[in-house]
């Protein structure tokens, strides 16, 4: 049986091996160490402290994952989120990306955020796909902005709206376990 919930600490070794080749093998993320299993646990607690870290499980198995991380530090700022996703080599083709970010997106915009955005290393046509089968418009490229694997590499940036934006000022963000414990979503 496949299943969205919430990641925990105790997911960070599966989490790891879906996210170590990624890091080894291509540019799709700017890391070039591979974290250690008490970092990705780190990681994992600390993102759920406010926002959404969602894993899709098949049986026990991990197959991918989602999370939601701060757009940049300044107050104003605060309504926008980064976004990213990674689904394991064999569970590809699925729908279980989608299936994440519209898990991800509905908390996302339940806590009060208006935007999420996405930064894809360029090429990457599957990814550009799935964000924009999801309604992300692209909005700019940051130009050999990163070196990995003996090349410098552009990213792309893609824009998804959570939520209309009103020229009321937005209300508070939601904290996390108050909007899980307030809705109904496919999470433990």
């Amino acid at each position: 049986m496949v299943r969205i919930r919430l990641a925990k600490a105790k997911d960070a070794e599966q989490i790891l091996a879906i996210y170590a080749p990624f890091v080894t093998d291509m540019p799709t993320t700017f890391e070039t160490v591979v974290p250690s299993l008490v970092e990705m646990q780190s990681r994992i607690s600390e993102t759920l402290e406010g926002l959404p870290w969602l894993v899709c499980a098949e049986d026990h198995q991990i197959a991918g994952y989602a999370y939601a991380c701060p757009h940049r530090s300044r107050s104003a700022y605060q309504w926008s989120v980064d976004v990213s996703v990674y689904v394991a080599q064999d569970f590809r083709r699925r729908g279980i990306g989608k299936e994440l970010y519209r898990n991800l997106f509905k908390i996302l915009a339940t806590q009060g955020y208006y935007n999420a955005f996405a930064g894809i290393s360029l090429p990457n046509p599957g990814s550009i796909a799935l964000h924009e089968s999801l309604g992300f418009q692209a909005v700019g490229i940051y130009r050999n902005v990163g070196f990995k694997l003996s090349a410098w590499h552009n990213v792309g940036w893609w824009q998804q709206t959570l939520q209309p934006h009103s020229p009321e000022p937005p209300q508070p963000l939601r904290p996390l376990p108050e909007v899980l414990a307030d809705q109904e979503f496919l999470l433990e």
